[in-house]
């Protein structure tokens, strides 16, 4: 099976890649990196038909290549990505978050969700069920630390704001690049811990045995 793995973030790629080494290590994986696509979103505010279009342009590639699914990592595009899902339906099209929010919904009601990147606590808290309660939280600086390749302090930093939701039935953190810290939030926190790479993995594997 391959599947395309789509990044905004080149931070992303170690965490899902080792994912698939420990969950899925037959999947044949591709990876696309386009991190201009995080950059214009910080700097714009919101997302674009521009950026939409420059999804839909990356599914079409992909699907040229006759991947059997598209993976995205980059968890603040949630409208691009349903627009590549429709276009390329009934390949699975898979968003970053919705494996680990369906696992989250299905063992909690009062979710922390941490992340490093402001705008993904805009637009992530959205793709959850009004039926749970979503306590976001941003872990300020840690993103800038991974940038400058201090994966240590991004870890701590990530840590030390989940401490503040420990009155959560548990903690999901919103990226794939903060995947490496969760040992240490679920210490911090206290608190069980989901990761979008682990969740993600775990359903593609299954949509696809089923497509065999």
């Amino acid at each position: 099976m391959r599947v395309a793995l789509i990044h905004a973030l080149k931070h992303s790629i170690g965490p899902i890649e080792a994912a698939f080494a420990r969950l899925w290590p037959d999947a044949s994986l591709m990876n696309l990196l386009d991190d201009s696509l995080s950059a214009d979103l910080a700097r714009e505010g919101s997302l674009t038909a521009g950026m939409t279009d420059r999804f839909l342009i990356l599914g079409r590639y992909v699907a040229s290549t006759r991947a059997d699914a598209i993976l995205f990592t980059c968890s603040a595009f949630g409208p691009s990505i349903e627009a590549v899902a429709r276009a390329h339906a009934p390949m699975p099209v898979l968003k970053p978050n919705e494996a680990m929010i369906e696992q989250a919904v299905a063992r909690a009601h009062r979710i922390g969700l941490v992340a490093t990147f402001p705008p993904t606590l805009a637009s992530m808290p959205r793709e959850f069920p009004r039926s749970v309660e979503i306590v976001p939280k941003l872990a300020a600086g840690a993103l800038a630390a991974l940038d400058r390749g201090d994966r240590a302090e991004h870890d701590r930093l990530v840590a030390e704001a989940s401490r503040d939701l420990r009155d959560c039935d548990l903690v999901a953190l919103a990226q794939y690049s903060m995947a490496p810290a969760a040992e240490l939030v679920a210490a911090a926190s206290g608190r069980p811990v989901l990761t979008t790479p682990d969740s993600a993995v775990q359903k593609l594997k299954e949509l696809l045995a089923v497509r065999t």
